[in-house]
């Protein structure tokens, strides 16, 4: 025993001393330190200036090669690197760059691929400048494969000069050339090559053939000088390009829009239709079942396919752009504008301007980042639906109220049980049962809709007791919103009839959003957000994010550079101080004000005109022109902003909603206090769409819709749109928090512009441009800048900018210096500022006095 004990604590005193060396040994291990220290970062770097200098030790020792190869050529044959480096070193070496020169370029040049292996040193000064400065000067993807080609290619091609093996075209050459010669001769080996060419051309370049010979002169040759006349004016009336960002959704994850689904009660005898026992419920189903039916039914039920209506939304819309095909306007001659032939040119020589071309490879979010939530399918149970008929009606017959026929429509969460009532009742006592009917059903949300818009029924809209969750991911792959054409796609939720609701944010054109606290707010404003993420190019829209809560939005922060617009000098791109809240609305009035300066001077009457007319390069951009993205505000919490800021915030927010549409500023508003200090007159006359979540009462509901329904809605997402005249139900789409993070994450993580869009820069009221300028302390070039405004009759600070390349600071100090010298008036907002000298004559005698020359 004794000697047992001695064994057991000498095994375990041998495997701590083991175990204390290894942990010994891993502290002494200094790669363990070093891969520590050595981030993801810090690799890229030292890859990067490992390229840098390989690229430029290649292209020396390669240009050595062509003068020194004859020199090396017998030491460097048929040997391996170790050996010719450290055997027989009394040799001397021809190549500049020494042993490991010669051999580098001996490997490259006559192994390889000939004089094509500069190739090499190109790729890897590209791939250098990427990692170590984070600069592309080129798109690495394309230009690897146009460099990869030519190297191929141009090896080829010297290999068929070269009469023996040479450095022309490198081993891979001679042996190319040597195989094309046996098989096709050298002329056939010739035009193989000649072949080659042209696909590797067409391949990558594609090139327009029409064109080079109109350049060259010789569709002349064959064909008239009134064929050419004719072509080029055909070629000048394409309409515009449009827009597309790379889509990561496929055809097969689009899903289609499923059926309606409605259940029909129907009845022999319209005179028995008051007991209970004499009504047969009859369900009938689809002739034509799509494989993919979001719906379980028994049997024994039929589904009847109504007729397709139009949603209020599509039909505003078809009206408005039909008035806008029937409204013409004749427009002026300007002597702003190039002629025609001048225009003519510019198309021909540069095309249609691209504002996307800056972010020309950004790829829009992938399907599958969104989650898919729930299992995609409403299940309908018969029971409950026969049950609930049986109850409407019992209730209704108490009452002495017959019913001529009973339809149910089934959705995501809400039932619609549609009423046909027998002639000579009135709708107002069915209205007034709602009470009645929501005790004998035992629901909670019960509504009712007394009339049907467009109907001639009388809806009830019962909770079903499973409902479905939603899912966003269901609602972007839906069929609906990917072949949507609108400016500002937005996809919500799915209505009663388990159909995909769309709309269009620039035709709404703003925005209310009330509700509760925990109802489904914050997740129907990320819904809105990424729908038009999911859909749009950064260089055409911009959002203006406000969050007093300072938590909400500050996943879009990673998004910053791509989709964001802040004022200048701001570090933070998500607004979450109300100081700054009342200047960026003013700063977006005086954007309001610019634009519409724009869109005057061009002519037009909304931004999508003027948009179509820069692009067809119709507008100068010397003149101050631009490519004008949609601007989103969605402010959040605006109870909040009215408790502290007041007047001052809602001054701007109105003059926004009254003006900003035509010039494409939207405004998203929302605010879980819908009381009638914070949703006033002057904000809801200029908000006609709004949405409305579950609310306490039916006060609030009137204050946000001016009707009631938003108390009797259920929570989790349902919710009610209102586009002015009709209202929806809809169940709202769910994202989760780490969706959007995901998403933001995609986005951030590509090619960005160096900063986020600056919005012009405000001052408050109670500091004046004229007194902030020092008499004593003039900037460098006020003199110049003096002259130009008088010659030019405008003192603008953009102006300046142009003439005089500065940055938009330091031209508003300039404007500011010249105001206090009285040489320009004061800030009249959209209006120019008057120059108060007429001429430049009178400015240099002024000039003269102040020992300003």
């Amino acid at each position: 025993m004794a000697k047992g004990n001695v064994l057991k604590s000498r095994s375990a005193d041998n495997k701590a001393k083991k175990k204390k060396g290894t942990s010994s040994s891993k502290s002494l291990n200094p790669f363990s330190k070093l891969s520590t220290k050595l981030d993801k970062k810090k690799s890229k770097r030292i890859t990067g200036g490992i390229l840098l200098l390989l690229s430029f030790y290649c292209f020396i020792a390669f240009l050595s090669y062509l003068l020194t190869w004859k020199l090396d050529q017998d030491q460097v044959m048929n040997k391996n690197l170790f050996t010719y480096m450290f055997e027989d070193l009394t040799e001397p070496t021809a190549n500049w760059l020494g042993r490991f020169g010669a051999w580098t370029s001996h490997l490259f040049i006559y192994k390889w691929f000939g004089l094509a292996s500069f190739g090499f040193c190109f790729l890897f000064f590209l791939y250098s400048m990427r990692l170590l400065f984070n600069v592309s000067l080129l798109p690495l993807k394309r230009s690897s494969i146009i460099t990869t080609v030519s190297m191929v290619w141009f090896s080829i091609f010297f290999g068929y000069f070269a009469d023996k093996i040479s450095y022309l075209g490198g081993s891979f050459g001679y042996f190319i050339n040597t195989w094309l010669d046996q098989n096709f001769g050298a002329f056939g080996a010739f035009l193989f090559i000649a072949l080659l060419l042209f696909i590797a051309v067409v391949v990558l370049f594609n090139p327009d053939f029409q064109k080079i010979m109109n350049m060259i002169g010789l569709d002349e040759l064959f064909k008239g000088r009134k064929d050419k006349e004719e072509k080029i004016q055909a070629a000048n009336n394409v309409a515009p390009k449009d827009i597309h960002a790379v889509n990561t959704i496929t055809d097969e994850e689009i899903e289609k829009e499923p059926e309606p689904q409605e259940v029909d009660f129907s009845e022999e005898e319209e005179e028995e239709l008051v007991t209970e026992e004499d009504l047969n419920l009859t369900v009938k189903r689809k002739e034509e079942e799509e494989p993919d039916s979001t719906f379980e039914i028994d049997d024994s039920f039929e589904i009847e396919e109504p007729q397709e209506e139009l949603s209020p939304v599509s039909t505003a819309e078809d009206s408005s752009e039909e008035n806008e095909d029937e409204f013409s306007v004749e427009v002026a001659e300007e002597e702003e504008e190039l002629s025609d032939s001048e225009l003519n040119d510019l198309s021909e020589k540069f095309g249609d301007y691209d504002p996307k071309l800056d972010l020309s490879n950004y790829q829009l979010p992938s399907i599958d980042l969104l989650n898919a939530y729930g299992t995609g399918k409403i299940s309908v149970d018969k029971d409950e639906l026969e049950a609930n008929k049986n109850r409407i009606v019992e209730t209704l017959s108490h009452y002495k109220i017959e019913i001529a026929k009973i339809k149910a429509t089934i959705g995501p969460t809400v039932t619609l049980y549609e009423l046909v009532p027998a002639p000579g009742v009135r709708i107002s006592k069915i209205k007034n049962l709602e009470d009645d009917i929501a005790l004998s059903l035992a629901a909670l949300g019960i509504r009712i809709i007394a009339p049907i818009p467009g109907k001639g029924t009388i809806g009830i809209e019962v909770p079903n007791s499973k409902p479905e969750m939603v899912s966003m991911r269901s609602l972007i792959a839906s069929e609906k919103f990917q072949n949507s054409d609108a400016e500002l796609p937005v996809v919500m939720g799915k209505t009663i009839t388990n159909e995909t609701y769309t709309f269009d944010l620039a035709k709404m054109p703003h925005l209310l959003v009330a509700g509760a606290t925990g109802q489904g707010k914050s997740v129907g404003l990320n819904a809105i957000l990424v729908s038009i993420l999911y859909k749009k190019h950064p260089a055409q829209v911009k959002f203006v994010l406000v969050d007093p809560k300072k938590v909400e939005l500050t996943l879009y922060n990673k998004i910053e550079r791509h989709f964001l617009a802040k004022l200048p000098g701001e570090e933070e791109p998500i607004i979450t101080d109300t100081s700054k809240v009342v200047n960026t609305l003013n700063s977006l009035c005086i954007e309001m004000d610019d634009r519409y300066e724009l869109l005057k001077d061009a002519q037009v009457r909304n931004i999508k005109e003027y948009n179509a007319k820069f692009i067809k390069r119709k507008l100068n951009p010397e003149k101050g022109h631009r490519y004008l993205p949609y601007i989103v505000v969605l402010i959040d919490e605006f109870a909040d902003l009215i408790m502290t800021a007041g007047k001052e915030v809602e001054h701007p927010i109105a003059r926004i909603a009254q003006l900003a549409r035509a010039i494409g500023i939207h405004l998203i508003v929302a605010t879980q206090r819908p009381s009638v200090n914070v949703i006033t007159g002057m904000i809801k006359a200029n908000f006609p769409a709004r949405i409305a979540f579950r609310v306490l009462s039916k006060i609030d509901s009137r204050t946000i819709l001016d009707g009631s329904g938003a108390d009797q809605l259920i929570g989790k997402g349902d919710m009610l749109i209102s586009t002015g005249s009709d209202t929806f139900r809809l169940q709202c789409g769910f994202v989760d928090t780490p969706e959007v993070e995901d998403i933001c994450e995609f986005i951030g993580n590509q090619r960005a512009y160096p900063e986020a869009l600056l919005l012009p820069e405000y001052e408050g009221e109670g500091s004046e441009g004229g007194n902030d300028a020092d008499l004593d302390d003039l900037d460098a070039n006020f003199v110049e800048a003096a002259r130009i405004v008088v010659i030019h009759q405008q003192g603008s600070a953009s102006l300046l900018q142009r003439k005089l390349k500065l940055g938009y600071n330091r031209a508003g100090r300039l404007v500011d210096q010249l105001e206090a010298h009285n040489i320009v008036g004061p800030f009249k907002g959209s209006k120019a500022r008057e120059v108060n000298y007429p001429d430049e004559a009178s400015l240099e005698e002024y000039l003269a006095t102040k020992g300003l020359l």
